[in-house]
């Protein structure tokens, strides 16, 4: 079945989750979930989705307080995000997916991965260090200023105008900011949780993104890849993937000519 962007609400007990499907259906094949970053919605995927799209079925969503999918009085954490993404899946009766993750939504997907390994097929985890520590220390000092001190000076800003144009509740942007300040600041440390991680995994960071190459190449090793020769046959890989691509930020990844191409060759090989 083909679609375009039609959108639609999963109840998931007092949670509205939005979410939007593109593309192809086809037998046999799972989807792929799209999970934004932090202020983001489904829109900040706009120029992937087509290339994605092409040939299977894409469903992104809107995380809890963001877009157009409204707050609850609940905290957000990735844990409880991580299981929004799973209840998704039972609303749609979808026993598994592939789910690529960006920035803070690469994080939800990671607890995904660890919380419900039996739904996950492929994880595409971009732009996200598996310890909070390693962002840059200026990276992490401007994730401590965000809370709901900061929700006025962040106003009209374009993370504001799109909140305001889509939100259930537009005049609720201090609840946005306050959640994106409560999960981007739980110190996470996920190495005993990833190591044992056994989908095939994609690492994607870019080479000036905001925590340095290396440790994207730490959660490489972690999952075992690239600690031997892989061999002329290539015998000696793990199923585990990573790019790093050149020229490229952590705000202007998703515009990477690279990613669709990484992306899309890693969900497609055998």
């Amino acid at each position: 079945m083909t679609r375009g962007a039609a959108g639609a609400y999963a109840a998931l007990g007092d949670l509205n989750l939005y979410y939007e499907r593109y593309g192809d259906a086809q037998p046999g094949q799972v989807p792929l979930i799209l999970i934004h970053g932090g202020f983001g919605a489904t829109s900040m995927f706009s120029g992937l989705i087509p290339a994605l799209s092409a040939g299977r079925e894409v469903i992104a969503v809107d995380l809890q307080a963001h877009g157009r999918t409204a707050d609850l009085e609940r905290p957000m954490r990735f844990e409880t995000l991580g299981n929004d993404i799973a209840g998704l899946l039972d609303h749609l009766t979808l026993p598994q997916a592939d789910v690529l993750g960006y920035s803070l939504g690469a994080g939800v997907a990671l607890r995904f991965a660890v919380q419900h390994p039996g739904a996950l097929r492929r994880l595409v985890a971009v732009s996200f260090p598996f310890r909070r520590d390693h962002w840059f220390p200026g990276v992490t000092a401007g994730m401590a200023q965000i809370g709901p001190q900061a929700a006025e000076g962040l106003k009209g800003t374009p993370m504001h105008t799109l909140y305001s144009s889509i939100a259930p509740r537009p005049g609720e942007w201090d609840r946005l900011v306050t959640r994106v300040g409560e999960v981007i600041n739980t110190g996470h440390d996920w190495a005993d949780d990833l190591r044992g991680l056994q989908k095939p995994t994609l690492i994607v960071a870019g080479d000036a993104d905001s925590f340095a190459p290396r440790h994207a190449a730490e959660f490489f090793a972690l999952l075992g890849g690239g600690l031997r020769d892989g061999g002329w046959d290539g015998s000696g890989r793990t199923q585990h993937r990573l790019a790093i691509l050149p020229g490229t930020t952590h705000y202007d990844i998703l515009q990477s000519p690279l990613l669709p191409a990484a992306v899309t060759a890693f969900l497609d090989a055998p």
